[in-house]
Parts: C-alpha cells; sequence; structure tokens
C-alpha cells in the first residue's frame, strides 16, 4: 500500500512567492529521488462550518496563510530510502543552508500514513 507524508504550515503571505520556488525545486529532488507525486497547496477557503478548521489547528498569526503539502511513495521503506537521498542531497543541503526559512519550522505540523483509500 502507498505511504504519504503530510505537512501542515503557516507561511507569511509575504513569502509565499519565495515559499513557492523552494518548493517547485525541493519537488523536482523528490521526484528524481523516486517520489510518485509531490503537492503543496495554499489556503483558499478556510471558513469551514463543520470540523475544526485548519486556522484554529495552526493559529496562523496575521498576514499569515496556511499551506499544505504532501509527498507520495509506493511504501514507508520507499519513504525512508527517498528521503534519505534526498537528506544527501546537495541542492537539497544547498537550499536549506541559503538563509532563512521563509516559514517557521517550529510550527509545522508533520507525519507519515498509511493510504486508507487510493482511487
Amino acid at each position: 500500500m502507498r505511504y504519504v507524508d503530510g505537512f501542515v504550515l503557516p507561511v507569511p503571505e509575504k513569502n509565499l512567492q519565495l515559499y513557492r520556488s523552494i518548493a517547485q525545486k525541493a519537488g523536482k529532488i523528490w521526484l528524481e529521488h523516486g517520489a510518485l507525486q509531490y503537492v503543496e497547496a495554499a489556503a483558499d477557503d478556510l471558513n469551514v462550518k463543520f470540523g475544526i478548521s485548519f486556522t484554529r489547528t495552526i493559529k496562523p498569526k496575521p498576514g499569515e496563510t496556511v499551506v499544505i503539502s504532501f509527498i507520495v511513495f509506493n511504501s514507508r521503506a520507499h519513504r525512508d530510502r527517498v528521503n534519505a537521498k534526498v537528506m544527501k542531497d546537495s541542492r537539497m543541503k544547498k537550499m536549506m543552508e541559503k538563509g532563512p526559512m521563509p516559514f517557521d519550522v517550529k510550527r509545522m505540523v508533520y507525519g507519515g500514513f498509511k493510504m486508507l483509500v487510493d482511487l
């Protein structure tokens, strides 16, 4: 069964284009190393009438938006192999060392998930 790494994080709206640029580069690296899919999406409609909204959970500050992203793999073992390669990739290291990230890493929510439904 396929496996997913999921992320939710607040990003200052003023940094969204920089974040997108970094995410596009990072996504290409993940795909080169074997990830099946790489998706990043910015919030558009978080005024939900049911459940708990992302804004209540992430608590974006004024001027921040919420980004959700996921990376799809063949399995957890495949995820572990791909992520190890990505973290060793010199392009990734260069991006991470370039300067401060365009978001607060400490407020990012992350986890690995087994697929329940994959249509």
